[in-house]
């Protein structure tokens, strides 16, 4: 790869680290702190939200009536959400006259968008009105993203309080983190994205001639091409900080209108994995100690470089057929090098990685490149990060719940090592939680092994494929991963818009969100009400760069051992049909 790709990969490292530590303070002043900045400007605005919707802010929650307002809210987003998406036809805002979207597929989209999946069957330029993009999917990328940090938030608090019984307020959580983070960042990034040239406006599509078509030859018929409108600018930024994905093209991030050039890619980037990285932060500030904090960031951050080179070396190199037939893939003057298939030449391999590692590392699946064109291997490592559970750095808090599961699961293992019962921040970790835990970490694997095994055998969804063979078999399963971890991104090679996948799909995407959150709050609404158990000399210690180790090799096994068999027969043995 060039040395531009390499600073490229340097300075996003550095917003990282500026963004981390500013942004996770700021997170924990909302979450946990009488007071924080912007009061005098949101206060007002909350109560008026509050009060509107009968929400006494100040009351907490048991565990229990936390997962039941969530899904109670959610059954009224994926309602509201179907509403629009079917009466379409008749709602303000649809310059283009798109007509009602099919019940099948609004099943499946506002599943997606409920989930924080954002899982596309469709072209949204062809498919979804100004109205339905702005108050349909727009509103649930905040809400979803919302809901996931008040997750994270609540399971925080059940490690750090002592004989207790709530774990917060949902509704209070969940606003908090849509007024105070989610608006003002979008708003910001929106203004800067505009700047660039990311389209905003309310306009039709329009037809227009283009230029090259009337010039190349005088007698030839004029060729034209529609040009779409839509507020984009508004959109895009949700899309990034609430890791949803779902893009206002069919192109997503690899459109022009939605990323113009490198600085939009960067920022676009940039602030996909913004907020799941300032969230081991906050959580080291709300715990007490920012070496605990330190040790989960650690661990995610080592698995996103670890991703991010991996793949910058195999789609480097070029494409090994290219390689046998002579052709040059080394960087020039005239080419910028590297196995450019299914990438956009102004963003490069460089650029290409970056995104396929922000968008599957996150929940946020927000392709700027098609992952089915990577090398064999090279497009795996997209899935992989899929099968880790996105726990590097993970979805607006996801990630951070996530990781902590992978926590206690790690902190489970050394317990036995040690012949102790596991604790974490002082709370015994015993087999009721670890039951959750189990139930928690084979939920996923569970809904996507069991569809994809179906739909291997299944001749209609086999019909859906562009390939076959052990390339066939990942797109497959790159479509019910994504869908499980709430991903969205596709491998871009499957017609999903059938019965049986937006059916299937709307499924998993279900179990991948509510069969993950709830055992989190019960396992929270467990430790919350333990007491606090001071270390001794036996405990182990989980604020080291050993536990650090430790974090990423249990991660690591456990997908390896759930499912390497799967990748062993989709890109691995791709890759060595691929060279020899």
């Amino acid at each position: 790869m060039s040395t531009s790709g390499w600073i490229e990969f340097a300075v996003f490292g550095i917003l990282i680290a500026f963004s981390t530590p500013i942004l996770g303070r700021y997170m924990y002043q909302v979450y946990a702190c009488d007071h924080a900045p912007g009061d005098r400007f949101f206060l007002p605005v909350e109560r008026f939200i509050y009060r509107v919707s009968g929400v006494d802010e100040k009351r907490e929650q048991r565990w229990s009536g936390y997962a039941i307002s969530l899904l109670a809210f959610s059954l009224a987003g994926v309602l509201l959400t179907y509403a629009v998406l079917r009466l379409q036809a008749h709602l303000p805002l649809n310059p283009d006259n798109m007509k009602a979207v099919s019940p099948q597929l609004s099943f499946n989209t506002a599943i997606s968008f409920l989930t924080n999946t954002n899982w596309q069957a469709y072209s949204g330029e062809l498919t979804m009105s100004h109205f339905t993009q702005m108050f349909g999917l727009v509103v649930q990328q905040y809400l979803s993203a919302a809901v996931g940090m008040a997750v994270a938030i609540a399971f925080t608090r059940a490690l750090i309080r002592r004989r207790g019984r709530t774990i917060g307020n949902f509704w209070v959580d969940t606003v908090r983190s849509t007024t105070r983070i989610l608006l003002p960042l979008s708003f910001l990034f929106a203004i800067g994205l505009m700047t660039q040239g990311v389209i905003q406006n309310f306009d039709a599509s329009r037809t227009v001639t283009t230029v090259a078509a009337q010039s190349t030859h005088s007698t030839a018929k004029a060729e034209q091409q529609t040009i779409p409108g839509g507020p984009v600018a508004s959109m895009v930024p949700i899309e990034a900080d609430g890791d949803n994905g779902g893009g206002f093209f069919n192109a997503n991030t690899a459109h022009p209108f939605e990323n113009p050039n490198a600085i939009t890619n960067l920022l676009i980037f940039w602030l996909v994995v913004m907020i799941p990285f300032a969230f081991p932060y906050t959580f080291g500030k709300m715990v007490g100690s920012m070496a605990q904090g330190w040790v989960v960031f650690a661990s995610m951050a080592i698995l996103f470089v670890l991703a991010t080179v991996v793949v910058a070396g195999l789609e480097g190199g070029g494409n090994p057929k290219f390689a046998v037939g002579g052709v040059n893939q080394a960087e020039s003057v005239s080419q910028v090098g590297g196995n450019l298939e299914g990438k956009d030449t102004r963003i490069g391999v460089a650029g290409s990685t970056l995104g396929a590692s922000s968008v599957t590392a996150t929940s946020a699946g927000a392709q700027n490149s098609a992952h089915e064109s990577f090398t064999p291997l090279g497009g795996s490592i997209p899935l992989v990060n899929m099968l880790l559970g996105e726990v590097s750095p993970g979805g607006d808090g996801s990630g951070l719940f996530g990781k902590l599961i992978l926590v206690l699961v790690a902190v489970f293992i050394a317990g036995l090592m040690v012949g102790r019962t596991p604790e974490y921040l002082g709370k015994k970790i015993q087999a009721s939680e670890m039951k959750l835990v189990v139930l928690y970490i084979l939920a996923v694997p569970a809904v996507v092994l069991v569809f994809s095994s179906i739909a291997i055998v299944l001749d209609s969804a086999q019909k859906s494929l562009s390939a076959s063979g052990p390339h066939g078999l990942t797109e497959m399963v790159y479509a019910y991963t994504s869908s499980a971890n709430n991903n969205g991104s596709s491998f871009a090679g499957l017609a999903a818009n059938t019965q049986w996948y937006d059916t299937t799909l709307g499924i998993v995407m279900l179990v991948g969100r509510y069969f993950l959150m709830v055992p989190v709050l019960a396992i929270g609404g467990s430790l919350v009400r333990k007491q606090y158990v001071p270390p001794t000399a036996g405990t182990f210690r989980t604020d080291t760069p050993l536990f650090v180790g430790l974090l990423v090799a249990v991660t690591l096994i456990l997908v390896g051992l759930i499912y390497f068999p799967i990748l062993a027969l989709g890109p691995i043995v791709e890759h060595f049909i691929g060279h020899f």
